[in-house]
């Protein structure tokens, strides 16, 4: 079992144990916020159990069918985790608007808030384990699993203190909107992660300052050679996917090109983790005077 996937099994258990933290703190109070909160753990718990299935999928090796790997798998749990994000916000949107018509007391308060609380603090120091891991071994599963924990904790503090406002106060119909507020923050935080995931699927781009440093290291081992255009890249998963056009002297032997080659890609890949390079050799005459030139 990979590091991942043993994250992704952490992340189901923790998820099981604040969803039962959460959902205790909403019965006894039977308030609507913490029950939004308690909802958006359900998602969570879906979330972690979508992702550990992805990344043992993710986790083939290449065969006939998928040469190159199987590493996309991340990115449909991913968005799959971002749809039931949404769902769970338009859950979330019902139970208010029901809150809103029919207005009751919170009970057990104190408990109630404790037991929320508790399970904050687990979320909190979770989701920035799952983050930085996930960041470290490149694995988008995990960092959509912690970053959708963080957004869990940003709106459990907020309704943990919209609850004792609600108490102080008096005035029942802010525990229906606290919740409406709370799910409008959740379907931003889904539709967001569904728009990055997308961009994966759709083979977009990996950031600027990666490029850039592609094109600095091409241009700096390349001795020897031209030039290097039409440099193209993209992400699957794990996998950077990268490949150009290299232009050489005409009168450059085949063992000589490759040697270029060679220095090109152990430059690339001592900088560069789970980087897939492939170079094209070309004549002089191909040159563009546009691509990466050779320093």
């Amino acid at each position: 079992m990979s590091k991942a996937e043993r994250f992704a099994l952490g992340s189901l258990a923790m998820g099981l144990l604040v969803l039962g933290l959460k959902a205790a703190a909403w019965w006894v109070t039977d308030s609507a916020a913490l029950y939004s909160d308690a909802l958006e753990s359900i998602v969570n718990v879906a979330a972690s159990l979508v992702a550990f299935i992805a990344l043992r999928f993710a986790a083939l090796p290449a065969d006939d069918n998928h040469p190159y790997g199987h590493d996309k798998a991340e990115f449909f749990a991913a968005v799959i985790e971002g749809v039931l994000i949404v769902v769970a916000a338009l859950s979330i949107f019902r139970h208010a608007w029901e809150t809103w018509a029919d207005p009751h007391p919170i009970t057990m308060a104190t408990q109630g808030i404790a037991l929320s609380a508790s399970a904050t603090v687990l979320n909190l120091i979770w989701s920035l384990v799952l983050i930085r891991v996930g960041r470290r071994i490149r694995s988008p599963a995990l960092v959509a699993d912690g970053r959708h924990l963080m957004t869990d904790v940003v709106t459990s503090v907020g309704i943990v203190a919209g609850v004792i406002l609600t108490i102080v106060t008096g005035y029942l119909p802010l525990d229906p909107i606290l919740a409406a507020a709370t799910g409008l923050y959740v379907l931003g935080s889904g539709m967001q992660m569904i728009r990055s995931s997308v961009g994966g699927l759709m083979d977009a781009a990996p950031e600027p300052a990666v490029l850039h440093k592609i094109r600095e290291l091409v241009a700096i081992n390349a001795a020897g050679a031209i030039e290097a255009h039409d440099l193209r890249t993209r992400h699957a998963g794990r996998l950077t996917f990268l490949d150009f056009h290299l232009v050489v002297p005409g009168t450059m032997t085949v063992a000589e090109s490759h040697d270029i080659c060679d220095r090109i890609e152990a430059a690339l890949h001592a900088e560069m983790d789970h980087l897939m390079v492939t170079i094209h050799v070309e004549p002089e005459e191909k040159a563009k005077q546009t691509g990466v030139p050779v320093l």
